[in-house]
């Protein structure tokens, strides 16, 4: 299973990029994907929407399921990818390019206490 040295992760199996600017890039592991089979169908956050850690910000649904995609810090929708939503398989295709929405963090530093590589992989080797 491809888990990027250069992510991080949630325990609920969002993956997290931290931009240049400080936004966060955020979309569903390749773990997410396998587990989901094909996904048919993407409903992604406003614009200018706040989250808190945790809460449901994102769902996506496949043949087999409806999956919430939660926050994985508290911050505010700074761009949706509307592409992900218009053709859902790009996920089947690779999780890891089709993101789902970018978070501007409320705090900065709040990133560092999601999983890095090694600790995700432990997570799905659990499952």
């Amino acid at each position: 299973m491809n888990i990027p040295a250069d992510l991080k992760y949630t325990e609920s199996h969002e993956w997290v990029r931290v931009e240049s600017d400080g936004t966060l890039t955020v979309g569903i592991t390749e773990y997410a994907q396998d587990a989901l089979g094909d996904i048919v169908f993407v409903e992604l956050p406003a614009i200018g929407k706040s989250f808190t850690a945790g809460d449901d910000a994102a769902v996506v649904e496949s043949v087999k399921a409806a999956s919430d995609i939660y926050a994985p810090v508290s911050g505010t929708v700074t761009a949706v990818n509307q592409s992900a939503a218009d053709a859902p398989d790009s996920i089947n295709a690779d999780a890891y390019a089709a993101w789902l929405f970018k978070l501007k963090p409320a705090d900065a530093n709040a990133v560092n206490g999601l999983l890095d590589a090694a600790a995700y992989g432990k997570v799905t080797e659990n499952h």
